[in-house]
């Protein structure tokens, strides 16, 4: 079985609801197009088990993203609010129970 719809899935909840928060802007990760990746490193992840904090803290830490124009680049736990990273970890185990 093909795990590409279950990455579009899991790819569009992150997206519409986990963002960036940058000067109290949020970025959401489907427009920053940071969604796939974080889908394809966090299914892994749920077909293994129930994800936690500090597995999610790790996922987005390996993620770095550039900021101006690639002078700087911070990884994804400096970026994303720890409360949206407690959402991310319930929408998560949400999604594993779900649709797994």
């Amino acid at each position: 079985m093909s795990r590409t719809p279950l990455i579009e899935r899991l790819a569009a909840a992150i997206g519409g609801e986990i963002y960036i928060d940058v000067a109290k802007w949020h970025l959401y990760l489907r427009d920053a197009k940071l969604h796939t990746p974080l889908a394809e490193a966090f299914l892994p992840l749920l077909e293994q088990g129930e994800v936690n904090r500090s597995h999610v803290q790790a996922v987005l830490q390996e993620v770095s993203v550039p900021l101006g124009g690639g002078q700087v680049s911070l990884s994804l736990d400096r970026l994303v609010p720890k409360t949206n990273q407690d959402s991310l970890l319930e929408l998560l185990n949400r999604f594993r129970q779900d649709d797994l």
